[in-house]
């Protein structure tokens, strides 16, 4: 890892999610050398920050422990920065496109194309299963990855439905990798470690947070050609990713449901807003194909 990128990591690990600060110090400092000579006061002038966050930034960027710790995530971890040549080009131009991306498992993986995002309720119908497995299936051996976020429900079925089919997929995480969330994830999370690939923006050490979930949600959509909607409630955190997808330019697809169904009332208000409807995998592909001057 070239100097420039490290410091943009240890930057990162002690800022946190104040990407808007990072992107000014970036400004100020394009070779991110002179951050660990500023002092207090000029931390406070450059970036008009309040005395205390300006005192806690000179401090930390001093502080060898947390120098130590992101030695340790490099060595340990691939961690790939807005300056590596192998930052995902489908990323690099969305908004708000992530400083810091740590990869565990294939990095590969982070260019194979097509690649189609997954999302859908923790709490799905029976349906949910099957219908996943007739619209996927297919997609798989048209050799797509999958990409979604490891949550229970919907995402935790899109990956284990590529592992059973020993096909590509990305698993999105809104906290590190010392803090895998769901916990009854664990096992899955080593399967996507082992052939597959786990992707943070959060240092490995970051437990969950509760924004962090829809913060991850444009990785998600970014990585990704389209987003398809299995199940969604009309008010749901899954409308958060399909929104990322909208403001990215990226295609959205959402399979109907019964209007009995409170699963499907997210789905087919998305269909009615302009959604393309899904009922088989033709309808991905040829939109897919159509997008690649095919």
């Amino acid at each position: 890892m070239k100097k420039k990128e490290w410091r943009l990591v240890h930057l990162h690990y002690i800022i946190g999610t104040n990407r808007k600060l990072i992107w000014n110090v970036m400004k100020k400092d394009p070779d991110m050398e002179q951050i660990y000579r500023w002092d207090k006061q000029q931390w406070k002038e450059f970036f008009h920050i309040n005395d205390k966050n300006a005192s806690f930034l000179v401090e930390q960027l001093q502080d060898n422990s947390s120098k130590r710790k992101i030695v340790r995530y490099v060595k340990e971890y691939h961690v790939v920065t807005l300056f590596s040549e192998e930052y995902p080009v489908s990323l690099r131009d969305i908004p708000d496109p992530p400083l810091v991306l740590y990869l565990n498992g294939n990095q590969r993986l982070l260019s194979h194309s097509p690649n189609l995002s997954v999302v859908g309720t923790r709490y799905p119908s029976k349906f949910a299963k099957p219908i996943m497995a007739n619209i996927l299936t297919p997609l798989f051996k048209n050799d797509f990855l999958i990409t979604s976020g490891m949550a229970i429900g919907i995402d935790g079925f899109a990956h284990q439905l590529a592992l059973q089919h020993r096909s590509p997929t990305i698993a999105v995480l809104g906290s590190g990798f010392e803090h895998i969330y769901p916990k009854q994830h664990l096992s899955l999370y080593s399967q996507l470690a082992a052939k597959d690939l786990i992707i943070s923006e959060y240092p490995p050490d970051q437990p969950p947070r509760k924004y962090h979930f829809p913060e991850r949600n444009r990785i998600i959509s970014g990585l990704s050609f389209g987003t398809l909607v299995i199940e969604a409630k009309e008010k749901s955190g899954t409308l958060i990713t399909v929104d990322q997808a909208l403001e990215q330019g990226k295609e959205v697809f959402a399979v109907p449901g019964s209007v009995l169904a409170e699963t499907s009332t997210g789905c087919n208000q998305l269909i009615k807003d302009g959604a393309k409807l899904v009922q088989t995998s033709r309808d991905i592909l040829e939109e897919y194909q159509l997008k690649q001057g095919i």
